[in-house]
């Protein structure tokens, strides 16, 4: 049969049976021969769930500081490393309960923090729909999946959204653990913990602007003066004639009169024309 694309895939099928039609959909992740399993005979009892005692469950035993935000009835927890989705969150009880278990008001709880943890996984950008999922046959805790379809990839779309995230090649660390800490401060603006931090940046400044800078300054300080014109006939600063007018600090009057003495604001000499010294400081820089 030919899937969507050109691409073909043959299905193998126990007698008396027709082919799914699931093989036909753009979204099925496979092409090529497959065999379908031949079903196991049902078991008189099932085994039990991982967690089914409170005393055993990992999840009561997980500490806060592994999710990525909590508050005093709910924690959202990540996997511990990116996958082939925008993002991938539980969101777990902190009692100990199944969905049918919740009294009232959790249960009531638990429709505002699904809705509130979806439009937060939906605010990251390339985000295109959140896929809400809760199987609850591995664990016997309460844990809702959230999984991120990334914009514009129309083959993702569906049921088979869980399989492409392991198929599809992980997205950058850096990427992931930024969208970690922009949920956790999201879901913060309503209460609780955010635990999830931003990456570090590495801010590296050029390893040659502060050589720059001293070769400048340097220049500037051993830059001869310009020569006088030969017409020109400076007058001497020791001339009484030429001497500008200062006042003796010593002798005037007003200087050691605090009520006749005038307050002087002492200017920054301007910067002479041509100047290469740079005239803002270094704690500037961004």
């Amino acid at each position: 049969m030919t899937l969507d694309g050109g691409r073909c895939a043959t299905l193998i099928v126990v007698p008396d049976t027709s082919p799914p039609p699931f093989v036909e959909w753009s979204s099925f992740p496979f092409e090529g021969e497959l065999r379908v399993k031949t079903l196991d005979e049902p078991v008189s009892v099932e085994p039990p769930r991982k967690g089914e005692n409170q005393a055993d469950c990992s999840k009561c035993q997980t500490p806060d500081d592994a999710y990525i935000w909590v508050n005093e009835n709910w924690r959202v927890r990540s996997m511990d490393r990116p996958s082939g989705l925008p993002m991938v969150l539980i969101l777990e009880s902190r009692s100990h309960l199944d969905l049918g278990d919740l009294p009232n008001m959790l249960a009531a709880e638990l429709g505002v923090m699904t809705v509130r943890l979806e439009r937060a996984v939906r605010s990251l950008d390339g985000v295109a729909r959140v896929h809400v999922n809760r199987w609850g046959d591995g664990a016997a805790h309460l844990h809702l999946w959230f999984m991120a379809r990334p914009y514009g990839r129309l083959q993702l779309r569906g049921t088979f959204l869980t399989l492409w995230d392991e198929i599809l090649p992980a997205i950058p660390e850096g990427l992931w653990r930024e969208n970690l800490a922009l949920i956790a401060a999201w879901l913060a603006e309503f209460g609780g913990e955010p635990l999830a931090k931003p990456p570090r940046i590495d801010w590296k400044a050029p390893s040659s602007f502060g050589q720059l800078i001293e070769t400048v300054d340097v220049a500037a300080e051993v830059e001869p003066d310009p020569e006088p014109a030969p017409d020109s006939d400076p007058a001497p600063a020791s001339d009484p004639m030429t001497a500008p007018e200062a006042s003796d600090p010593v002798t005037d009057p007003r200087a050691s009169d605090p009520v006749t003495a005038p307050e002087a604001a002492v200017p920054a000499p301007a910067p002479e024309a041509g100047d290469p010294r740079p005239q803002t400081a270094s704690a500037d820089r961004h």
